[in-house]
């Protein structure tokens, strides 16, 4: 992509708002729009693990595999804020 065509602000970070979506979305997509590959990979790699042991329903494993993809998800979000921020 040409520079002229990307606006950058001097000084302060920019907007995590952008990642963030993306990743409440999608989880592990925010990630991808910082450029951070392997996390991206990672975060939506434990959240479908996460939503097939939700979907399978089995007793023991459905509840904590919910636990675990809520905590992915809040992570994966929070995360992508924080790193678009500090790419600004």
């Amino acid at each position: 992509m040409s520079k002229a065509l990307v606006r950058r602000r001097s000084g302060g970070g920019g907007s995590g708002i952008v990642p963030a979506v993306c990743s409440a979305i999608v989880p592990g997509v925010g990630q991808l729009v910082n450029g951070e590959t392997d996390k991206a990979i990672g975060v939506f790699a434990v959240s479908v693990v996460a939503g097939a042991g939700i979907v399978l329903s089995l007793p023991l494993i459905g509840p904590i595999a919910g636990v675990i993809g809520l905590a992915t998800w809040v992570y994966g979000v929070g995360d992508a804020y924080l790193q678009g921020k500090r790419r600004g």
